[in-house]
């Protein structure tokens, strides 16, 4: 995610109701933790409530939402500055499709943070309401996506990471022991044994294969982050609800994204899509090749 002398920032995506604050809270922590800059971004939508006969000039309804758009940056920057008065933060105040948006700006960003309060019903996941799976899937950074309301986590903290030997998990791994050294947290790398329909005879054998991608996966990053306690395991049962409920108390749930695609349904793979509907835990997803 970081390298020495990175400088990219933290973008978080501003949500215009003001009591809504977790994924920029948690965005300025992670800013503050990295010693990066913050950049604020909104994207101006198209006001609502209007009847035809009052429907506003061109010129009124952009005057109604930059003024709105500036508002809701100005709370943000406050909140920030408040927060950690330490932080550098830029406000951005764009036009278009809040997801057009977010996916140019992570071209230069260490991450990306969403809020999601979209993400309460499966019709809304995967529906066209909710960014994040679009976000997600063409994003050129990793994207947090941060539940409402704020979760209880568990003492001692720890991060859950979703290993199952590809190239997109390990980015994720990667990703993970860097935010459990930064949090002084605890890592549980999980390689989920799902049992197809036709059960094997003999399932020692591939399960030992397993466990030895999962090995092999973590040896290397726990030599550079020795600080972090590990833990791994396989885990028999489905991706989705064994990763939902190892992460209930976690600080983050971390999994790769395959990306691509060009319909929300096609976007990500469905551990990715499952995860991110079922955790109630921060979910952090890592594209394969991060920029």
């Amino acid at each position: 995610m970081s390298r020495p002398g990175d400088r990219r920032p933290i973008v978080v995506g501003v949500d215009p109701d003001p009591s809504r604050r977790m994924a920029l809270a948690w965005a300025v922590d992670e800013a503050a933790r990295r010693r990066l800059p913050l950049r604020a971004v909104h994207a101006e939508g198209v006001p609502r409530g209007y009847r035809v006969r009052e429907m506003p000039t061109w010129e009124e309804r952009n005057e109604a939402l930059h003024k709105a758009g500036t508002q809701v940056l100005e709370g943000a920057v406050d909140f920030v500055t408040a927060r950690h008065p330490q932080v550098e933060v830029d406000a951005v105040l764009a036009r278009g499709d809040p997801v057009w948006v977010l996916r140019e700006q992570s071209h230069d960003a260490m991450a990306v943070v969403l809020g999601s309060r979209h993400l309460s019903r499966a019709q809304e996941v995967f529906g066209s309401a909710s960014i994040a799976i679009p976000v997600m899937a063409h994003a050129h950074c990793p994207v947090v996506v941060m539940p409402e309301p704020e979760h209880i986590t568990q003492e001692p903290a720890y991060y859950v990471v979703g290993v199952d030997g590809s190239e997109h998990a390990a980015a994720a791994v990667d990703l993970a022991f860097e935010e459990a050294a930064l949090r002084g947290a605890e890592l549980r790398a999980l390689y989920v044994w799902e049992q197809g329909p036709l059960r094997i005879f003999d399932e020692y054998p591939p399960q030992q294969e397993a466990r030895r991608l999962l090995s092999e996966t973590v040896a290397g990053r726990h030599a550079r982050y020795p600080e972090v306690d590990l833990r791994h395991e396989l885990v028999v049962g489905h991706p989705v609800q064994v990763l939902t409920d190892a992460s209930a108390h976690a600080l983050g749930l971390v999994v790769g994204t395959r990306g691509h695609g060009g319909f929300t349904g096609m976007l990500l793979g469905s551990v990715s899509q499952g995860v991110l509907h079922h955790a109630r835990c921060p979910v952090i997803a890592v594209p394969s090749r991060p920029a």
